[in-house]
């Protein structure tokens, strides 16, 4: 089954039907627990006043992609490696006709034209503008304005229902209770101080080569020693890497060739492919770390440890006006994911062109990009910021990149268990600073991506030793915990339940997400602490799950040039494999150290998978001859 939607989602969606006689035929489809912080409701909507309303049809057969995938990703099944192209997926999940045909049917029987109503060249949306009065009659809601502490105004209402026969069809209904997030709430990616963010402590003074001096300061020598990554590609021109950018980070040439000069010289002269979506590129207008920290160290670890023999593609995301989000992306790399008019929550995502000027003004990209074989972003939301629905639908697609053998890693976060900005849950659905509840991140928790953690060097040890490695615990926590809104996959469950069965931990259920049935993170662990990068003409010291998750991206990146050089395909979505005792030894379990947040210690580095480090971290000889001993 896939995974869905599960019964402890923080933010309460009723599928009782309601007691009052008039609404028995109907269900409540999507619910607020909570206006969020900021937000006050300011007034009705006027009843004359157009909605464009736009119905997300759910999409045929995601009831069985866990069976699609796991039949291409596990390494038991005879068809591993044998991914989908994107014509069949598009072909396989498309909306069905049946659901087209009841949801177009249902608003005509409730006065809406025929000729109003418009289907996307996906099919994947139902577009219609209504009026406020016809929108709150065909759902049973009542629409209202809520204005931002900003000034800034949504459209939203508190809850809408559907006739059961057609909530079977609908995934969600814009506008919506989704509608009033913060003010770019999604496409301020990229912004500083916003989401997942590599921090500093600030310049060094000295030039760093020495392997003993790994526990202070890392460069390349020091990880390719710690994961045993020796290896010359061979498969440059067949293989692919894409790191992920949003603008205004941006790297900049000199600062990589500078980090070339010293730790990396095949790179001299070289650069990134950039690939520009939806206005993107690699803005000089603002510098200094908040701006070009974050690009730098994601390109010249990650083009260092592929060496540079193997292009790096470069996505940089978004303009410097509207932003962009993960969405934005995901329609460029699949077009299928896109919709008619764009297609996305414009309370979530950005709208190309920009519809207010200044900004970008071609059109949205979308199905325009050739996704990477493996694809690493160090950004990411808190899981608690975005609606389950819109966070489910959005996974559903990582599903989808798995299907066609792309390996998509994510950065688990670098507060502990609470979530970015050191923000915990409350008991009714918002973020506060001295919340109590784990606050786990996103896309991290989605069951279709790998979730990176961060370790470090333990004090006073040599990257020689067996295990040199404990969480990291300088300056950020490794992100990890378990999901609010995702249930527990098949493929981590025994991982998973042996940690909670041997160490379980000693927090009352009304802090963490214990009912032992949701998706765990992170998945597998790398280096995020004291690593040497050049930002803006000097070298920092850098830290944060923003290091882990290039470094992880690079090392699958020279598997898959083993595997393409002898014939065979790319490793595509992991996790099955990893999880499988066909891989037991290949991850240098983590034993030490936790990750610290909301009031608390977090969770403990165990032996096994824990929801600190995942598995461990990458074992390079070791998993090239596990990969390379599959089909």
């Amino acid at each position: 089954m896939r995974c869905s939607l599960t019964t402890f989602v923080t933010l309460s969606l009723a599928v009782a039907s309601l007691a009052r006689p008039a609404l028995s035929p109907y269900n409540v489809h999507e619910k607020r627990s909570a206006i969020p912080a900021g937000w006050s409701q300011t007034r009705r909507h006027e009843s004359a006043a157009t909605l464009p309303l736009r119905i997300a049809l759910k999409q045929n057969n995601l009831e069985f992609i866990d069976e699609y995938l796991y039949d291409v990703s596990h390494p038991k099944s005879s068809n591993y490696g044998k991914h989908w192209s994107a014509g069949e997926i598009a072909r396989k999940f498309s909306p069905s006709d049946e659901s087209i045909s009841t949801v177009r049917d249902w608003l005509v029987e409730n006065g809406l034209a025929s000729e109003r109503i418009r289907v996307s060249s996906t099919k994947g949306w139902i577009n219609v503008d209504v009026t406020v009065e016809e929108a709150e009659r065909l759902m049973n809601t009542e629409y209202n304005v809520y204005t931002h502490v900003s000034g800034q105004e949504h459209v939203a209402c508190e809850a809408y229902h559907l006739p059961e026969q057609i909530s079977a069809h609908v995934d969600f209904v814009l506008p919506s209770r989704r509608s009033g997030s913060p003010p770019e709430a999604s496409h301020s990616l990229g912004q500083p101080g916003v989401g997942i963010t590599p921090k500093t402590t600030g310049t060094i003074s000295q030039l760093v080569t020495e392997l003993e001096q790994c526990d202070e300061y890392i460069t390349p020598i020091c990880l390719r020693a710690l994961y045993g990554l020796v290896y010359e590609p061979v498969s440059t021109d067949i293989n692919s890497f894409g790191v992920v950018e949003y603008t205004p980070q941006a790297y900049l040439q000199s600062d990589l060739q500078m980090f070339a000069m010293n730790y990396s010289t095949d790179l001299i002269g070289k650069e990134p492919v950039m690939v520009s979506i939806d206005g993107g590129y690699a803005q000089t207008e603002y510098q200094g770390f908040d701006y070009n920290g974050e690009s730098d160290l994601d390109l010249q670890y990650g083009m260092t440890l592929v060496t540079g023999k193997q292009n790096v593609t470069l996505y940089q995301t978004g303009d410097m006006v509207e932003g962009a989000s993960f969405n934005n992306f995901l329609d460029a790399i699949d077009g299928s994911y896109c919709t008619f008019e764009g297609g996305d929550d414009y309370s979530q995502d950005a709208e190309y062109p920009d519809p207010y000027g200044g900004g970008y003004e071609g059109p949205e990209d979308c199905g325009t990009v050739t996704p990477a074989y493996v694809i690493s972003t160090s950004y990411g939301y808190n899981e608690a910021d975005l609606t389950p629905f819109y966070a489910e639908r959005q996974c559903a697609e990582y599903a989808k990149l798995g299907l066609m053998g792309v390996t998509i890693l994510y950065s688990s976060g670098d507060d502990g268990v609470a979530g970015n900005g050191d923000v915990c849950l409350n008991p009714d659905g918002t973020q506060t600073v001295n919340g109590t509840m784990f606050n786990p991140s996103f896309p991290g928790v989605c069951p279709y991506v790998t979730s990176v953690g961060a370790t470090m060097v333990k004090p006073g040890a040599s990257v020689l030793e067996a295990q040199p490695e404990m969480a990291c615990m300088e300056v950020i926590y490794s992100g990890g915990g378990f999901s609010n809104y995702f249930a527990m996959p098949s493929y981590q469950k025994t991982a998973v339940d042996y940690y909670l069965e041997n160490y379980p931990p000693d927090y009352p259920a009304t802090m963490w997400n214990s009912t032992g049935m949701s998706r765990a993170f992170p998945d597998i662990a790398a280096n995020g602490a004291n690593y040497v990068v050049a930002v803006d003409g000097e070298f920092e010291l850098v830290y944060g799950t923003s290091c882990s998750s290039p470094v992880s991206g690079a090392i699958f990146t020279m598997i898959n040039d083993a595997r393409l050089a002898a014939g065979k395909s790319p490793i595509g979505f992991i996790n099955p494999t990893i999880y499988s005792t066909d891989f037991a030894g290949a991850f240098n379990d983590i034993t030490e150290g936790s990750n610290p947040g909301c009031g608390t210690e977090g969770y403990n580095a165990t032996v096994g998978w824990d929801p600190v480090t995942g598995l461990g971290t990458l074992n390079f000889p070791v998993l090239l001859e596990k990969w390379l001993a599959l089909p």
